[in-house]
């Protein structure tokens, strides 16, 4: 199972939309390859569980959700393997007690009554994403509680949907949450996160995980800039902000000081650098790059969005070419070849 944290990687501001694809050509056509996604609500089930009925459901989960419901107990839930029905009735038992339990349902419910929406925007993307990808076989959606862990999490024909991490930013949980999920990360947990950070895990633990880490800047640039790229192939009508988890401010900020930045790479010598204690900072979620702007006003991740204007630039000299063929293409080439001077 692969599930990376709530926050490692990203305010849905609705005005600011895509340079995309639409950019370098014209959109496919995938109304005939368009799904009626439909999200299984697991949490709905599981918030129906009461101490007579905790053994029986087990049973049930075990035999309708798999893969998902193994992970969910032994990863996510970390109550233990379903088969251990002794150990999985005493805690269940102790969850079911709790308040907290009680109060997140009832938040989890009134925020998600349904989750047409979310099926709607997923229909979409997954038309655009088969096009891109024909080879992807479409899994099973379930939404779940995290127990505020985990907001995608992935694993053998399953993607996940933590819903109690896409609360929205005015959640009442979250400034309690505040020590292990900073403010300026949880300001991204909204509905409308919920699809961009679907697709974004897709990309990045199904179908181009990034194997090796070690690697230098240049190419973790372009790693991530072909992430972005392809997000914005398959979402084409997603907000820049939402794609990358910036504010309207931070975008603004990184459009304005663009040039500026791609001459602090060259001139502290860190595309080819490989310490990773170096290079991390324009990486990693952080409210601002500590070393750029005045008053804390950078906007972070100053890595990824440079990469994804490098790959934005390499795609608008070679239209016709595959996504999955950009994958394939070595950072050092995509460099040379779009000229990218920062602009």
């Amino acid at each position: 199972m692969r599930y990376p944290l709530l926050c490692k990687v990203f305010l849905f501001v609705p005005i600011l939309l895509a340079l995309s694809c639409q950019n370098t050509k014209k959109l496919p056509d995938v109304s005939a390859l368009k799904k009626n996604i439909k999200i299984e609500r697991f949490d709905q089930e599981f918030s129906s569980i009461d101490s007579a009925s905790i053994l029986d459901m087990n049973r049930k989960f075990q035999k309708e959700y798999g893969n998902f419901y193994t992970d969910y107990m032994i990863y996510m839930l970390e109550a233990g393997d379903p088969k251990d029905t002794v150990k999985i009735k005493s805690i269940m038992e102790t969850i079911l007690g709790t308040r907290d339990f009680h109060e997140l349902i009832k938040s989890v419910n009134e925020k998600f009554p349904n989750l047409k929406s979310q099926e709607e925007g997923l229909s979409d993307a997954f038309a655009y994403l088969t096009y891109y990808f024909p080879d992807y076989e479409l899994p099973r959606f379930i939404s779940f509680y995290s127990g505020f862990g985990v907001q995608v999490p992935t694993g053998e024909g399953y993607v996940g949907i933590g819903l109690d991490m896409f609360l929205g930013s005015d959640s009442r949980f979250y400034p309690a949450l505040v020590n292990s999920i900073p403010l300026y990360i949880s300001r991204r947990f909204t509905p409308e996160n919920i699809v961009p950070r679907v697709v974004e895990t897709v990309l990045r633990e199904d179908l181009f995980p990034q194997e090796n880490l070690d690697v230098s800047t240049l190419e973790h640039m372009v790693y991530q800039g072909k992430i972005l790229y392809s997000m914005d192939c398959v979402l084409p009508n997603v907000a820049d902000t939402l794609k990358i988890g910036y504010t309207t401010d931070q975008l603004n900020w990184a459009k304005s000081y663009q040039k500026d930045v791609w001459a602090w790479f060259l001139q502290e010598n860190l595309l080819y650098s490989t310490n990773q204690l170096q290079i991390q900072k324009y990486f990693t979620e952080a409210p601002f790059t500590a070393e750029l702007g005045e008053n804390n006003s950078s906007a972070p991740k100053l890595g990824m969005y440079m990469g994804w204007q490098m790959v934005r630039k390499y795609m608008e000299k070679n239209p016709e070419m595959d996504l999955k063929e950009l994958y394939k293409i070595p950072a050092q080439q995509i460099l040379e070849d779009s000229k990218f001077k920062g602009k």
